[in-house]
């Protein structure tokens, strides 16, 4: 566990907290502001549990069933029994850093003073955050409206010391035993907690997040790889100078131009080798490798918009306002982040194939400029890398399938009271598988690309000093360049961790300088 600490307040929430905490073990704690805040609106809501007239989330039933009126002595009942009923996911366990990103902004959020949730509940969240236990929260469940009630429910459940978790140690075990194990006395649910412990966009929401931090990676990486296959195809650069994208002012499209010149500045092979095959243009693959990853880059800032939007807010129902009022709304509904979600599946779908088109062009002698076929050590007895263009493909194919929206669908659920739903949470399970086939995909294109500009060194041209460190930090990391046939997948599992832990873009920044 890090012994970073994330002070949790009123607002101010940020995307590194999130995954300070989700990804690495930050610890949290509450600040005095949000525990005054706490307690402030939990008066509230003690004084309406109060009155004899029914008030939503307080007194009453949920969804459908909210017309029934609950007397007091069934009211912890009540609690107890929408977080057992709501626990109702199925299939595969999510993985741990969604749980605890799931945790730790639904504890943003009930820390806002906004849910009418005990100070001593909060406090619990945040103890069983720092314990390392993480609640066992299943693939489906979740329609993305109402909040994701059902991951958020097995959440809940975890801190009322019943169903199962699994510890620091990667053992799954009933929640009861890990609770009393670190000493975290389970809580006794009142008015309107267990409903505001579900009702959120948490999930989708936390995995929003980390996949923009994962996809500013990604780009940047793609960015380079461009770079390279532009290099290793003898390509020309003039197609990357600032005042012809300063003329289509796109912000990405000139930040990925820049990143591209900046990786093959000094090379010996650009623009320079066209005399033995004349070519008036690079292919679009290669020419237009600004604009394509420039589009997502402005896609990605946008997204980071609307979650920073939501991370200032407050998503529960009904919510306490600031005057005292207690107030249904419909702020729970996921549109906003579900939409962001499936244009980030978009682009990293299309980000996807203009890389394979760049591998494909480099393995292909017709379209490669003097490259062996398939990049083979001796093509015909080794077939180089043709298999792993294959497994690219499929990736790439996948990615196109994983780009059709979730958030254009909906389904009707309670009884037809909640009869549009936004499918965030679908929206953004498969943006992170999304995310995972990307960073191979990126990586099949780094591997070729690094062999064909080693082909063109030992010919006797100088690839660019960035090249040539990104060259040498992949050989360092144990991938091997030209050569006979070998069992490839190693090489590629190895390339992907390569890409996906940020280490071709920190090889080359000694070079290149920092690049966006």
């Amino acid at each position: 566990m890090d012994m970073h600490t994330v002070v949790v307040g009123t607002s101010g929430t940020t995307a590194e907290d999130v995954v300070a905490v989700a990804r690495h073990g930050a610890r949290v704690e509450l600040s005095s502001a949000a525990v005054d805040a706490l307690a402030a609106s939990r008066l509230i809501v003690d004084a309406l549990a109060a009155k004899p007239e029914p008030v939503y989330g307080v007194s009453t039933g949920f969804g459908a069933l909210a017309s029934r009126h609950i007397s007091t002595e069934l009211r912890a009942q009540l609690q107890r029994n929408i977080v057992r009923s709501h626990a109702a996911g199925m299939g595969p366990r999510v993985e741990r850093e969604v749980v605890r990103a799931l945790m730790f902004l639904r504890l943003k959020t009930v820390a806002s003073g906004h849910t009418g949730v005990r100070p001593e509940v909060a406090q619990t969240m945040a103890d069983v955050l720092n314990a390392g236990i993480t609640p066992v929260v299943h693939e489906y469940g979740s329609l993305g409206c109402s909040g994701d009630l059902a991951p958020l429910s097995h959440c809940a459940l975890t801190l009322m010391g019943e169903g199962e978790a699994e510890g620091p140690d990667g053992t799954v075990r009933p929640a009861g035993e890990l609770l009393a194990a670190h000493g975290i006395t389970p809580v006794e649910l009142r008015e309107k907690e267990g409903l505001a412990l579900l009702n959120g966009t948490d999930g989708m929401l936390g995995m929003l997040v980390m996949a923009l931090a994962d996809l500013r990676n990604l780009y940047t990486s793609a960015d380079i790889t461009a770079a390279l296959s532009l290099e290793a195809l003898l390509g020309t650069d003039k197609v990357l100078a600032p005042e012809l994208h300063a003329i289509r002012p796109h912000p990405g499209q000139g930040v990925s131009a820049d990143n591209m010149l900046r990786v093959l500045a000094g090379s010996g092979l650009t623009g320079h080798h066209q005399d033995d095959a004349p070519r008036v243009q690079d292919a679009y693959s290669v020419r237009c490798a600004p604009q394509v990853n420039g589009a997502g880059r402005d896609t990605l800032d946008y997204a980071a918009v609307v979650a920073g939007r939501e991370l200032a807010s407050s998503v529960d129902n009904p919510v306490v306002l600031p005057d005292g009022r207690v107030e249904s709304n419909g702020n729970f509904h996921g549109a906003p982040v579900a939409y962001v979600l499936d244009f980030l599946a978009i682009v990293a779908a299309d980000l996807g194939s203009i890389c394979e088109r760049r591998t494909d062009r480099l393995l292909d002698k017709n379209r490669s400029h003097g490259l062996p076929p398939f990049l083979a050590d001796d093509a015909g007895v080794d077939s180089g890398l043709m298999i792993a263009q294959y497994t690219q493909a499929a990736l790439v194919s996948e990615m196109k399938r994983l780009a059709v929206p979730a958030s254009a669908d909906s389904i009707p659920s309670s009884a037809m009271q909640e009869d549009h739903v936004s499918m965030g949470w679908s929206a953004a399970r498969k943006l992170r598988t999304a995310v995972d086939n990307l960073a191979r995909i990126v990586a099949v294109e780094l591997y070729a690309a690094t062999r064909a500009v080693e082909i063109r060194a030992a010919e006797g041209l100088v690839p660019a000093p960035a090249s040539q460190a990104a060259v040498a930090a992949l050989r360092a990391a144990g991938v091997e360049g030209p050569g006979p046939d070998r069992f490839l997948a190693p090489d590629l599992a190895a390339a992907d961790t390569f890409v996906r832990e940020g280490r071709l873009v920190a090889a080359v920044e000694p070079v290149t300088g920092p690049l966006a």
